[in-house]
């Protein structure tokens, strides 16, 4: 870990290590010495690539756009596609938006238990990638048994904000191959992908889900239906549970079956929504939005 950005909160079984300054990175989740959070095994050559790695924040948008123009809030954006601020996709389109390891956040407080950061979107740099002014706050909070993230998001006074941001959580259940996890996913309406992976507009009927992963292949989008729908990975005597407390209306689900991951990420808006307007939510100016979700971690026999 790098000792110039780590923090390490320790709470009963459970300890976790935030890279502050770089993107508020959760770098591991320890449950009793053992890691569960995958894709950590050289953070360094990740945060100079900018790949998504343990607990990432992805902003200010969660996944893909479907091109490198988008109209939101009242402004049209046109991305520079030579922007060291964007990362791409194998079909060349724009992922994740700022890549995590550029978003230098502040700490403000912290606590055995608990980080309070901030950061400032303002700089003409960020503001050409999201021409938005706008703060962004983020609390962690390590509970015995779970760690909560919860990001506010506050519009200046004179400027619109669009809210398209996610999270993108690796989990892996220690010392139980891929085919042996068990992996429960709630009642949602499945969006229905082009081949790159944008929403059409379609949705279907989904789960609930009560199995083992196996070679399952999962690279799916969905729009929850439960107030605060709950997502778990179980074997080996431990379940790990990721529950979207508010503000997080739509998860993507991803688990290529020739890895040995699986990712639960809470979104606040669907894929391409910045391009669309699907799913889109729009701060006014000086209100501010909140989302939180939980990972619990429990012993099970």
């Amino acid at each position: 870990m790098n000792a110039n950005s780590a923090v390490s909160l320790v709470t009963g079984d459970l300890q976790a290590i935030f890279w502050a300054r770089s993107g508020m990175l959760c770098a591991s989740l320890r449950h009793r010495g053992a890691e569960l959070l995958r894709r950590i095994d050289d953070l360094e050559v990740a945060k100079a690539k900018g790949s998504t790695v343990g607990i990432p924040l992805l902003y200010p948008w969660a996944n893909r756009l479907d091109c490198l123009r988008y109209r939101a809030g009242g402004r049209e954006v046109v991305l520079n596609p030579s922007s060291p601020l964007l990362h791409f996709d194998d079909h060349g389109l724009s992922m994740h938006g700022v890549p995590w390891s550029q978003l230098a956040w502040e700490i403000v407080e912290v606590k055995q238990d608990s980080i309070l950061a901030r950061l400032d979107w303002e700089c003409p740099d960020l503001l050409a990638i999201f021409p938005y002014p706008h703060k962004l706050q983020m609390v962690a909070t390590l509970d015995p048994d779970s760690l909560t993230l919860q990001t506010t998001v506050f519009a200046s006074a004179r400027s619109r904000v669009p809210v398209s941001f996610g999270f993108h959580p690796y989990f892996g259940i220690p010392q139980l191959s891929r085919q042996e996890w068990r992996v429960e996913l709630p009642v949602m309406r499945r969006l229905l992908l082009d081949a790159r992976g944008i929403p059409t507009g379609g949705q279907e009927p989904f789960g609930p889900i009560d199995c083992v992963l196996g070679e399952t292949h999962f690279d799916d989008g969905f729009a929850v239906m439960d107030a605060q729908p709950a997502f778990s990975l179980s074997g080996a005597g431990r379940r790990i549970t990721v529950t979207f407390l508010d503000g997080f209306r739509y998860a993507q689900v991803f688990a290529p079956k020739s890895k040995d991951f699986i990712a639960l990420e809470p979104m606040t808006a669907p894929t391409s929504a910045l391009t669309s307007g699907q799913g889109l939510h729009v701060l006014e100016p000086g209100a501010e939005f909140r989302a939180s979700f939980r990972v619990s971690v429990h012993s099970v026999g």
